[in-house]
């Protein structure tokens, strides 16, 4: 956790609204974005009650990882919300996104770079689970390997591979969407690079469905 959010918690914790709202400035984006690739239009709702339980329990918060700790909140909130609709969640893709991906393309890197971030979440919602939100939390929310293993009951190896595959899934994705429409689309906003290494390219990627717990 960085000084200056560091700071902000424990002012928070202590009572100080104007630092409260500086996290809920800092951290609600990335948070919005991860949950509408796990709830698709009702991320906003989700993210409502992720707030109301982060200001519940916020004095309770001793230390570590501030946005994984918010994360994990999140996520708990998302699921909850999953198994009540009982539905998987989803986003909009053109169906020419879910056709027959490339066969080899190692451009994972520049997936995370240049794609807009409303084709992103579409995208890595047609991830498998396991990779969309190792990409979410990895290139979305910034959490390195370990981290978000934590968030995810998972090992950072395991992380970091999926995160790899995901990213070179969406690699693919990406090259056949620029073969059919055209390029350099004005005001696209671009994720934050990710921490990738390399790795096998994966089979087919089918529609994502909420991750285990």
């Amino acid at each position: 956790m960085t000084g200056e959010l560091s700071e902000a918690v424990a002012a928070a914790q202590a009572g100080d609204e104007a630092a409260f709202r500086y996290l809920y400035r800092s951290l609600q984006p990335g948070l919005l974005r991860y949950l509408t690739a796990l709830v698709g239009g009702d991320a906003e709702d989700v993210a409502s009650e992720t707030w109301l339980q982060i200001s519940r329990d916020l004095p309770s918060f001793t230390g570590g990882e501030f946005r994984a700790w918010t994360v994990t909140i999140a996520r708990n909130r998302a699921m909850d919300h999953l198994r009540r609709q009982r539905r998987r969640p989803s986003l909009p893709v053109p169906v020419q996104a879910l056709s027959e991906l490339a066969g080899d393309a190692d451009t994972a890197e520049r997936a995370g770079e240049t794609i807009g971030t409303e084709s992103a979440l579409a995208l890595i919602a047609t991830l498998p689970p396991r990779e969309a939100e190792a990409v979410l939390l990895r290139a979305v929310i910034g959490l390195d390997a370990e981290t978000a293993g934590r968030v995810l009951g998972r090992r950072a190896g395991a992380v970091r591979t999926a995160a790899h595959r995901g990213l070179r899934r969406l690699a693919a994705l990406l090259e056949r969407s620029e073969v059919a429409q055209p390029t350099g689309r004005a005001g696209a906003a671009t994720l934050p690079r990710p921490r990738t290494g390399r790795g096998r390219h994966a089979p087919n990627a089918p529609k994502a469905e909420p991750a285990d717990g």
